[in-house]
């Protein structure tokens, strides 16, 4: 297969398009929020305003912006990317008027929010979308409290620009103490995101520059010998694989943002000597997981998917796009680097937590690129059996198949390229790039929630499993070797508790978000761990979560990674 060089990416260096602009951002806008004329020659930042209330007004418009050294148009909302934060109070009933002056259809979904299925905001799903010069009124009461995000769900408009935060502060107070309270959220920039994604269609692996050669290969011969590196190869060639498949997009494509802000740009939030700084992190990222870390400063994660959990203290934790992680810090120095490397470990976002503008700490290098190893290809193949037998013994709920849906025969047909028979189930793994780092790394097996958060304790009725598929040189996506339009819906009923159980058949790491309903991640034992909206699942991995559907209606189910859901990775679900 070709390979597309590096140097065939004009414009802009590779280190430029990492860092971007210091000023990048969204260009001078007129005070409406709506197009800004090519006039406009500036690169001011546009700061997200802070909104509140019970009646809130959004407006939908196409704004120019510059990242990387090229002005395009983006999507934002009230002319700002990231779109305003919204801080709302538990147990509020909210009316949001979400007004498109796009000259295409839009919509809002708001990201692990407990609501109405009309209000959820998938067009297709659970309403029509939001038409050109149209205003649709979302209305719904806040059930819940904590760091959740929004978004479009409309073909790439999430990518170019169209997120912003949800901070709901709970009823009786905050549990956790904090002295200042920041939103960190990170997400990925690209110039044309369809471009891109036509790309991947024709060439799977174009932004993957991360590629196995001859030096690899005389390194593995002086390491293992001459035989077991000509397996090596044979082996990856025979599965048509790439052990460096760790993410479709690369810096190749992509400027990774924190906060709107380029890592030139560097982003920064003041404190004061003494103080208790809790951070929300949310990736609103379209195709990149983050390892996030602060040199230097202990990470006390507090929350995961706007849930309370029991603090766990971490040097680092890996989230991917729609999970939020709350940490608390008390920084001692006068400034840290809030660093947060990709997975492929091409470029990163940056930011700074110091006593005062202007100062800055030194960033750390990317980490070295690991390969995917055979555990990450073929799960517990690559184990003895003794420990194989251990971790599907009989009281493991993952050991057995499922009794209600198992499109097993669908799995080996155009739309797949590789199927896992022995899967791994352990949940203690930080994930390829992040083992035996020397860093304390947060795991799924971590997570606990806190007491009164997960509520419903009954044993399941029944099992749903699902497979996560794909097929590289295709570039194609599936739930079951099934891509959306060719798949029949999932039928949930309501009030009934179901289990769910998701193994990944590929080599990536997929972060799947059902709409409507909690996800109560559980052990291969069936303990019950935390309450999550968006699940991460390794390659090679089976997982399992219950939950108990109360809201009737059609829901949306898929990959967060956008790109993945719009290739076939997305399943309706329908409560009844």
């Amino acid at each position: 297969m070709n390979r597309t060089p590096l140097q065939s990416f004009p414009a802009l260096s590779r280190r430029r398009f990492v860092q971007g602009l210091v000023a990048g951002g969204v260009l001078t806008a007129l005070s409406s929020f709506g197009y800004a004329g090519s006039q406009h020659k500036s690169s001011q930042l546009k700061s997200s305003a802070v909104l509140t209330g019970h009646k809130i007004d959004l407006i939908v418009a196409e704004t120019p912006v510059n990242f990387t050294g090229v002005t395009r148009m983006a999507t934002t909302i009230n002319g700002s990317i990231p779109a305003p934060t919204l801080h709302l109070q538990e147990g509020d009933e909210v009316t949001i008027r979400v007004t498109n002056h796009l000259p295409v259809a839009t919509s809002i979904h708001w990201h692990g929010i407990i609501l109405p299925y009309q209000m959820d905001g998938v067009p297709g799903i659970s309403f029509k979308g939001i038409a050109p010069g149209e205003t649709f009124t979302y209305q719904f009461k806040l059930q819940q409290s904590g760091t959740y995000w929004y978004h479009s769900h409309s073909s790439f408009q999430e990518m170019s620009g169209m997120y912003g935060a949800l901070i709901i502060k709970p009823r009786n107070g905050e549990r956790i103490q904090a002295d200042r309270d920041y939103v960190v959220q990170l997400s990925d920039w690209t110039d044309d995101p369809q471009r891109a994604f036509s790309k991947l269609k024709i060439q799977s692996d174009i932004y993957n520059f991360n590629q196995p050669t001859f030096f690899d290969f005389t390194s593995d011969v002086s390491k293992i010998g001459l035989k077991a590196a000509l397996q090596k190869r044979q082996m990856w060639n025979e599965m048509r694989m790439s052990p460096t498949d760790l993410s479709d997009l690369s810096a190749a494509a992509l400027t990774f943002l924190m906060n709107g802000t380029t890592p030139a740009g560097n982003w920064s939030g003041i404190f004061k000597r003494g103080e208790r700084v809790r951070l929300r992190f949310i990736n609103a990222a379209s195709n990149t997981y983050y390892d996030v870390r602060i040199p230097g400063l202990k990470l006390s994660v507090v929350q995961a998917d706007g849930q309370d959990v029991v603090p766990v203290s971490v040097d680092e934790f890996r989230f991917g796009p729609g999970e939020t992680y709350d940490v608390v810090v008390e920084p001692k120095e006068d400034a840290y680097t809030i660093f947060a490397q990709s997975i492929e470990r091409s470029g990163y976002a940056r930011g700074t937590l110091a006593l005062q503008p202007g100062l800055a700490a030194v960033v750390p290098a990317v980490d070295p690129l690991e390969w995917l190893t055979m555990e990450d290809m073929m799960g517990d193949m690559a184990m003895d059996h003794s420990k194989h037998d251990m971790q599907h013994g009989a009281q493991n709920p993952l050991a057995k198949p499922s009794k209600t849906i198992n499109h097993a025969s669908t799995e080996y047909g155009p739309s797949v390229d590789m199927r896992v028979d022995m899967p791994r189930t352990n949940l203690d793994d930080p994930g390829i790039g992040l083992r035996n780092n020397g860093r304390r790394v947060l795991t799924f097996a971590d997570l606990k929630s806190v007491a009164g958060v997960l509520d419903d304790h009954r044993l399941p009725v029944r099992e749903i499993e699902l497979h996560l598929t794909g097929n590289m040189r295709r570039y194609s996506w599936s739930f079951d070797g099934l891509e959306f339009g060719k798949s029949t819906p999932v039928s949930l009923h309501r009030g009934e508790r179901v289990r769910i159980i998701l193994q990944n058949d590929t080599m990536m790491t997929h972060p799947i978000h059902l709409h409507g309903m909690w996800s109560d991640l559980e052990t291969g034992q069936g303990e019950l761990l935390a309450r999550r909206h968006t699940i991460t699942v390794q390659p090679a991995q089976r997982i399992s979560f219950l939950t108990t559907p109360h809201d009737l209606g059609r829901w949306a189910w898929h990959c967060h990674l956008l790109f993945h859901m719009d290739a076939g990775m997305f399943r309706e679900v329908i409560v009844s």
